[in-house]
């Protein structure tokens, strides 16, 4: 099968080249799906499960993206709840092969049902934004109607499901980012938006939820503006920021099935908005992942035409 692949963690996306690889085998409990879209996080070249397995152990060339839409090709041993044929989409384990490739196995936990009236494309960029967006939200965040909300990097891939997601939970959002990203922030529900280069943040005053995804400075001042019993949720790491009088929690993303098949009812209702910058094939997926300006947008593989 053709697949991409990275072997060297210093040149990042810029190491990436398209191979010819075996077709993975179905393990217990795994399915093997025929890929037809897959989603791509710019930061997996930094994280250590795409250089190494759980013991460790070199695992390169490694082929990248841990999102997909497919359709089932094999069952593993013991493997229930899903059927040859059937459309899927969902996330990869980390420390595994991921989607970026023309057949990945994944386990059949991690994956939900996709309806026949859903494009691949539209799928393959819901799984990783739009559970980190639920689960930071509802799980760790535990939003209720009429809460404030401020979602830094409202007009990205992440950003614009959180403020989509809190605005249909009865939340007021403000969004965050550069001057440029404001009508996007905004055409994606936010209420206000803060120009972190010329705004002041500390305007915004006091919310109930700060969403960080870009850490450092911003996520230690966002910190300060945590109202009582509020929350700050980050996905960038162990945080050392700590409200005053609220919780700090960071967390990796989790498959959830039932999380993934609320997701994809959403979009299908209309209540729910992709967020799709580019779409490339496999052959062009390598300058399509490194591109010369910025991508307005989560960027998306089409494996099959």
């Amino acid at each position: 099968m053709k697949a991409i692949v990275v072997r060297d963690q210093a040149a990042g996306t810029a190491g990436m080249a398209l191979v010819e690889r075996p077709e993975p085998p179905a393990a217990i409990n795994d399915v093997v799906v025929q890929v037809h879209a897959s989603g791509f996080v710019p930061t997996e070249t930094e994280w250590p499960s795409t250089w190494t397995d759980r013991a460790d152990r070199d695992r390169t060339p490694s082929i990248p993206g841990h999102e997909m839409a497919g359709v089932v090709t094999t069952l593993g041993y013991g493997t229930t709840g899903l059927s040859v044929g059937q459309r899927v989409f969902g996330i990869t384990d980390w420390h595994r092969d991921g989607t970026l490739a023309e057949y990945v196995a994944v386990e059949a936990r991690n994956l939900a049902p996709l309806p026949g009236d859903v494009d691949f494309t539209v799928a393959a960029s819901l799984p990783i934004s739009g559970l980190t967006a639920w689960q930071g939200l509802f799980q760790h965040g535990r939003l209720q109607a009429g809460q404030s909300v401020l979602a830094h990097g409202a007009a990205g891939a992440v950003g614009t499901m959180v403020t989509q997601l809190a605005r249909g939970a009865g939340a007021y959002v403000i969004g965050t980012g550069r001057a440029a990203d404001r009508q996007k922030a905004l055409d994606f529900g936010a209420q206000e938006f803060v120009d972190l280069d010329n705004d002041s943040l500390e305007d915004v005053g006091g919310v109930d939820l700060v969403f960080d995804v870009i850490g450092g400075d911003i996520q230690h001042r966002s910190a300060g503006l945590i109202r009582s019993g509020g929350t700050l949720v980050t996905v960038v790491g162990p945080s050392e920021a700590r409200p005053a009088v609220g919780l700090t929690v960071d967390f990796v993303v989790e498959s959830d099935r039932t999380q993934l098949s609320e997701i994809v009812q959403r979009v299908r209702d209309g209540r729910l908005r992709t967020n799709i910058g580019n779409v490339a094939t496999l052959d062009n997926a390598v300058a399509a992942l490194n591109p010369t300006e910025r991508i307005n947008g989560k960027t998306i593989i089409r494996v099959r035409p």
